[in-house]
């Protein structure tokens, strides 16, 4: 008689993945058919400095086109951090759960660094320039988050990806934020120079140490 060893099939499930990435261009295709102007100035942003000109206002980081591309940001950038850590075998990119922790540290990360920024902001009585500056961190930001979102496409259906290229991806980032972030300072450098201590108290608490622990944390997590 024969024997026969059954062996359980395990099958990733990754449709709510496909669904978050259908709701992503969905809520982009939303806001550039009722943004159309601000949304095609928008994508020349790096190629042209009329969006940073023209919605420079303070108000407009709270705008309805500010705030739903911003779930597009998080969105996208937790699957590059999620894929990420697939790639360097610390996680499996189809984990839903994993998914919901990264994306609600990353948005809680990115909330309580805005409302502390704006509680310094209004103490040292900076608060206008410190929210145009964020809104033109938050911009770029944004910009970097829909530019990878495709590409985060890509590897998460791409079974077999090289470690080489989310490092590269990474560093293309990281060159991008310290453009972005010197173009804001230099924008801002008038405003800057006359409250220069507040700036720096700002950027060491703020804009370093945050990251700064952060990678002290997983370093020592790992090791």
């Amino acid at each position: 008689m024969t024997e026969y060893l059954l062996h359980p099939r395990i099958t990733e499930n990754k449709d709510w993945a496909t669904f978050l990435f259908v709701l992503a261009f969905g809520i982009i295709a939303v806001t550039k058919s009722v943004y159309g102007n601000r949304f095609s100035d928008f994508i020349n942003l790096f190629f042209s400095d009329k969006y940073s000109k023209v919605y420079r206002d303070s108000s407009q980081l709270k705008s309805s086109f500010t705030i739903s591309l911003f779930f597009v940001q998080v969105i996208s950038f937790a699957f590059f951090i999620q894929i990420s850590l697939s790639i360097f075998g610390y996680a499996s990119k189809t984990d839903w759960i994993l998914y919901i922790q990264i994306i609600t540290f990353l948005s809680f990360f990115i909330l309580s660094k805005y409302l502390v920024e704006k509680i310094i902001a209004t103490t040292f009585n900076i608060e206008e320039f410190m929210e145009q500056f964020n809104l033109q961190k938050i911009t770029y930001r944004t910009y970097i988050g829909i530019i990878i979102l495709p590409v985060n496409i890509i590897l998460f259906y791409y079974n077999t990806v090289s470690q080489n290229i989310p490092i590269a991806i990474i560093s293309i980032i990281l060159l991008l934020s310290i453009l972005t972030y010197s173009l804001s300072i230099k924008k801002y450098q008038s405003v800057i120079f006359s409250k220069l201590f507040y700036f720096i108290l700002y950027l060491c608490t703020l804009e370093i140490a945050p990251y700064f622990f952060m990678y002290y944390l997983f370093t020592r997590g790992s090791a």
